[in-house]
């Protein structure tokens, strides 16, 4: 039997480190849409302030990534694609989610082979949110 393939851990929450880890990613994440150039169009969709983005988020990934299901027990069904409708995705902000998240889980040093399957995991989540052509 091959275990090359196997993850080391049950659960890429597990595998990441848990909720802390989890909050450093997201914490990271928003810092650097709020303080980089290049994520401008992304901060832009974001409004004024971050901190309920911050928390949702967290929310959201500690469950999806089979951690606790902090999203799920206050709001239920996350229905990303409709909770995202007011707000302009198109091609522009879906790479610029990509790159920030990518270069979060860089600065917070999630391990790389997990690192991978967050991204393609993330593309098709980032893919499939867009509602604006372009």
């Amino acid at each position: 039997m091959e275990t090359q393939d196997k993850p080391p851990h049950d659960t890429p929450f597990a595998w990441i480190g848990g909720e802390e880890k989890v909050q450093a990613l997201v914490d990271r994440f928003y810092d650097l849409m709020d303080l980089e150039p290049k994520y401008a169009e992304l901060r832009a969709a974001h409004g004024t302030e971050l901190e309920r983005a911050r928390q949702n988020l967290f929310w959201y990934l500690c469950g999806w990534l089979g951690g606790p299901p902090h999203y799920t027990d206050r709001f239920g069904h996350p229905r990303l694609r409709m909770r995202h409708m007011p707000f302009k995705i198109g091609v522009v902000e879906r790479d610029q989610w990509l790159a920030c998240m990518d270069e979060a889980m860089g600065d917070v040093g999630v391990d790389e082979a997990l690192r991978a399957r967050l991204r393609q995991a993330f593309f098709q989540t980032a893919d499939w949110m867009r509602n604006t052509p372009g």
